[in-house]
């Protein structure tokens, strides 16, 4: 009894121990691509991500897609606004891509796209915390998961927002903003004026007895152009609709104080007489128009659906402060469009405009209609041999080893809500600065070699705070990912280390799949082609904007 009892024990544990060339932590658009590129490349390739959702934002509600120029979006990328295109029949109006296509859409293009590719998608396999990744030496051999799977690999990339694989892996990383100082960055640090998503008039940030109100910090600001820990704020893009048969009421979330949203009500009353009439929604929560009947809501304004000031601990947090924060996060956001519809202070107009919304029925249902996915705009950041910069959206816009590119503002969110030397709410932090389009150089997914042989990061990358702003957006995170795919079966093949890439060849099989390493649309023109004979689409003619077939 006691022999079968250890047969049966040392079968679990080998069935346990799997392994494949390529392992791809977290299932973000990143993740996805990173996995597909690898299996189409010949490796056997696994795609863990620790709870269900797949597809991070793409398919989380960030629907009104951050493309910047369009035409500077190749590769893996433009294949999946592409498939989304054909989901949606574009071609029936001579128009191929669908640049902002509904979570549910998304999502189930993603999970075709791994399918059709042979990825073995391992879902609910979260990292043991702070002990799930094993190495040896400089390699990562072994990810080890709360559920009892090891997973062992020859190559592994961390896809997550979060950065949990590269940080238990040893790797250098940083948080929050650099200052002025250390790259020379004029846009870096504390902000000495944020004039974007700031409140329009002084508002007082104190209560008749000289207490806070809440969702405001006592401050001070910080000397401006320094360094500090603070995070760019987090939220949800929530999907709603104005189509009554799948529009649900907006309901009083668990808890729910409207004295929380103290600082609202005097926002919206003083910007009903800054403006000599009531804010309209889109002014306090930006409409994005998606298919059928819906919106993606996001941040506009002074205050809104960012939860400014709260994240701080989530980057570094263990799971359970990461859980906490995302809970808060939610709340916050429920009850903000709560009181927006219910609240006697609300000007009519707009709350009238918001009743005309709710959440779609026809999304998220398994998270109650409510998107599964937290907006992680920034949190852990590699610091590798290089790192990019200010200078790399701006003035040095060309790299030797281009592996895609960018083209989207700098864009971040605010960090902190503050009690100026007025006694006025403040927010700080918002950047929003106009980039040339820029090639994205292949080293900022590499760690320096004495930290891991092994490991590539396409989505918590080597950028500053500044230029990760821009490189941050779903789009480059799938052409990062891209190429972290072919290195990572590369190095697989090879058993070298992912530091001694072959970039040409790199280059050239991207090229081969569609990558656009400069701008112009006779350069996306050739990916499309290379796309369309791939899934034997026909060409169309007309237009390519999807954002002119408006449902």
């Amino acid at each position: 009894m006691k022999r079968l009892f250890l047969f049966l024990v040392i079968s679990a544990l080998a069935r346990a121990q799997v392994a494949y060339d390529v392992v791809v932590y977290g299932g973000t658009a990143g993740g996805v691509m990173t996995a597909v590129a690898a299996a189409r490349a010949g490796a056997k390739t696994a795609l863990l991500e620790p709870r269900t959702q797949i597809g991070g934002m793409v398919a989380g509600g960030l629907s009104g897609t951050d493309v910047g120029k369009k035409e500077v979006i190749g590769g893996l990328a433009l294949e999946f606004y592409f498939r989304c295109g054909r989901e949606y029949g574009l071609e029936r109006h001579l128009q191929e891509v669908a640049w902002m296509p509904e979570p549910k859409v998304a999502a189930a293009v993603f999970r075709a796209m791994l399918r059709e590719a042979g990825v073995t998608l391992l879902e609910q396999h979260r990292l043991v915390e702070r002990t799930g990744v094993r190495m040896a030496g400089r390699r990562v051999v072994e990810l080890v998961c709360e559920n009892g799977a090891r997973i062992q690999a020859r190559v592994f990339a961390d896809a997550s927002y979060e950065g949990d694989l590269m940080a238990q892996a040893g790797v250098g990383y940083t948080l929050g903003r650099e200052g002025v100082k250390q790259y020379g960055e004029s846009l870096a640090g504390i902000r000495a004026h944020t004039p974007s998503h700031q409140f329009p008039v002084d508002i007082s940030a104190y209560d008749g007895a000289g207490r806070l109100l809440p969702e405001v910090a006592s401050g001070p600001r910080g000397e401006p152009g320094a360094a500090d820990r603070r995070i760019q704020a987090y939220n949800f893009r929530v999907i709603a609709t104005h189509v009554p048969a799948n529009r649900l009421p907006w309901t009083k979330p668990v808890g729910y104080d409207p004295a929380r949203y103290e600082l609202l009500a005097r926002t919206l009353s003083a910007t009903t007489a800054h403006l000599g009439r009531a804010p309209r929604l889109n002014e306090v929560s930006l409409l994005r128009v998606i298919p059928n009947g819906k919106v993606d809501l996001n941040n506009r304004g002074g205050f809104s659906t960012d939860y400014i000031g709260k994240n701080y601990d989530f980057p570094d947090g263990s799971y359970a402060t990461r859980e906490r924060i995302w809970r808060d996060h939610e709340a916050y956001q429920r009850g903000f469009y709560y009181f927006l519809a219910s609240d006697p202070r609300v000007p009519a107009e707009l709350q009238a405009e918001m009743n005309e919304y709710g959440l779609a029925r026809d999304e998220f249902v398994a998270n109650g209609h409510w998107p599964d996915q937290l907006y992680i705009r920034e949190a852990r950041r590699l610091v590798g041999d290089f790192v990019a910069t200010q200078k790399d959206l701006q003035t040095e816009l060309t790299k030797p080893d281009v592996i895609g590119m960018g083209s989207y503002n700098s864009d971040s969110h605010n960090v902190q809500r503050f009690a100026n030397a007025r006694g006025a709410v403040e927010n700080e932090g918002d950047v929003q600065v106009p980039v040339s389009p820029y090639q994205i150089p292949f080293r900022v997914v590499v760690p320096k070699r004495a930290q891991a042989e092994n490991l590539l990061v396409p989505v918590c990358f080597s950028a500053s705070h500044i230029a990760y702003a821009s490189l941050r957006m779903e789009p480059q995170y799938m052409i990062l990912g891209h190429a972290a795919g072919l290195a990572a079966a590369a190095a697989a093949r090879s058993g070298k280390s992912v530091q001694e890439t072959d970039v040409p060849a790199l280059q050239q099989q991207l090229k081969r799949e569609g990558a656009v390493f400069q701008r112009g649309a006779v350069f996306q023109e050739e990916a499309l082609a290379i796309i369309r004979a791939r899934y034997r689409a026909p060409a169309t003619t007309g237009p390519k904007a999807y954002e002119r077939l408006q449902p």
